[in-house]
């Protein structure tokens, strides 16, 4: 389990690095800007996690290669969008970015039942590590938040829902890898089912 989880981490700190490079370049950052946004997306979500675990020292920290991926990922993204610029597309950072959504919900809320926390903050853990990385990447960018602008299609709900899943799974005794699997495809489908549809929560 503790592996499944290690891969699922990987893969979404990847996911989401990369939306933040194509995300600070857009903006104009330099190259510190860049690789400082792709570390923020990458990484912010899970930070708070930690802190709110009581997770020390930060999985980062413990995991430097993590910090080696995204400083090898820079020259990669930076050349796919010199010669394909359509990777970098609108669509397809929305598919990344609902992978990264899938992902980072699945791993929250596994580390935070692994360590025995009640499923109602479980779930709220699974939503933060998923989506308050790109929040403060919107603050530095210096823009409003997406995750909280009536305008954008479903998301943090997106992520809250298949958290619930996951859980509720865990407790029917269904293995823990399906229930991760089977959270990361709900939230991917939730999402791009939300951004076709136009989705919203309005007041």
């Amino acid at each position: 389990m503790e592996t499944l989880l290690y891969i699922i981490e990987v893969a979404a700190i990847l996911v989401f690095a990369y939306s933040g490079l194509v995300h600070a370049r857009r903006s104009g950052f330099d190259l510190v800007g860049i690789l400082t946004i792709g570390f923020v997306t990458a990484f912010g979500g899970g930070t708070i996690r930690d802190v709110l675990l009581g997770n020390h020292p930060l999985y980062w920290i413990v995991h430097w290669e993590f910090l080696a991926a995204i400083m090898l990922l820079l020259p990669l993204e930076l050349l796919l969008l010199r010669f394909d610029r359509d990777f970098s597309s609108g669509r397809v950072l929305m598919i990344i970015d609902a992978i990264g959504l899938g992902l980072f919900t699945a791993s929250g809320v596994g580390i935070a039942l692994s360590m025995n926390t009640p499923a109602l903050p479980s779930a709220f853990i699974g939503v933060i590590t998923a989506t308050f990385g790109g929040v403060i990447r919107d603050i530095l960018c210096n823009q409003k938040p997406q995750l909280f602008l009536p305008t954008e299609p479903l998301y943090a709900t997106c992520a809250f829902v298949g958290a619930w899943v996951y859980i509720s799974l865990v407790n029917l005794r269904v293995a823990p890898p399906l229930a991760i699997i089977l959270c990361i495809v709900i939230v991917f489908l939730l999402r791009i089912l939300a951004v076709k549809f136009d989705v919203k929560l309005k007041v």
